[in-house]
């Protein structure tokens, strides 16, 4: 799974990475994340046509923008916003029959930038080492998601939180290296992709889910402090110094 994620980067450069077309959130910056947990508040890239002020679009393409969201997806016939905690995470090999996806996967398709995201590997005994894995070429990961949007039945249509923005990322099976920290890994949707995956109008882009390639991707031993999500700071990607270290091979 992909439970932790790092996600530091300035929205000016996301704007700039993505080529985004327009800020969803003009007036909003998250903070440089360490730590990203679920039921936080992260940015996502998607097209959407764009809407004024009293919700009537403005005209019929879809752009490309960035947003703000909650992480952990919330499908929009919930009962009440809570399953999003549960929803973190979309099998890639089911995500196309479950109830929660499937709608989804079809028109709302986004992209979830980090810097790189943990994993836990299994040591001698109840013990865990966390792992930082982030693209060799020290670039974006443009981790592959989707979104939806649920209504508040207990506030005004008048409201700005009448509506939430919620996501999900997609999971595969590490394999070689990454294989031996954990079994899943987030999948990853190169550059040259980018367009099609985001494009509403594509209704089937599940030939457009390729697993990073074997050299793609590098991992190495930091502290355990990211364990806490009270920790958070550039020292949680800090690599482990000394002999002891866990090192993949």
């Amino acid at each position: 799974m992909c439970g932790r994620y790092a996600s530091a980067r300035k929205k000016q450069e996301l704007l700039e990475e993505f080529q985004v077309e327009l800020d969803g959130v003009p007036d909003q910056e998250l903070r440089p994340d360490y730590n990203v947990a679920p039921t936080k508040n992260v940015y996502a890239v998607m097209c959407r046509v764009p809407k004024d002020d009293g919700g009537e679009s403005r005209g019929d393409e879809p752009v490309r923008q960035l947003r703000v969201v909650r992480w952990g997806l919330v499908p929009s016939w919930a009962k009440d916003p809570s399953v999003g905690s549960r929803m973190i995470n979309a099998r890639v090999e089911t995500v196309a029959e479950k109830p929660s996806y499937r709608r989804a996967l079809k028109s709302r398709r986004c992209l979830v930038p980090a810097d790189g995201y943990y994993e836990w590997m299994p040591l001698e005994g109840k013990k865990k080492q966390p792992f930082f894995i982030h693209p060799a070429d020290g670039g974006v990961l443009a981790m592959a998601g989707l979104y939806e949007f649920w209504k508040d039945p207990t506030r005004a249509d008048d409201d700005p939180l009448k509506w939430l923005c919620t996501c999900t990322v997609i999971t595969t099976t590490a394999t070689d290296k990454l294989g031996r920290i954990h079994d899943r890994m987030p999948m990853m949707v190169e550059r040259e992709r980018w367009e099609e995956w985001l494009d509403p109008r594509v209704t089937d882009a599940t030939g457009l889910l390729v697993p990073a390639g074997p050299d793609r991707l590098e991992a190495y031993a930091v502290s355990d402090a990211v364990n806490s999500v009270r920790h958070n700071g550039p020292e949680l990607i800090e690599p482990l110094e000394g002999d002891d270290v866990p090192r993949l091979l």
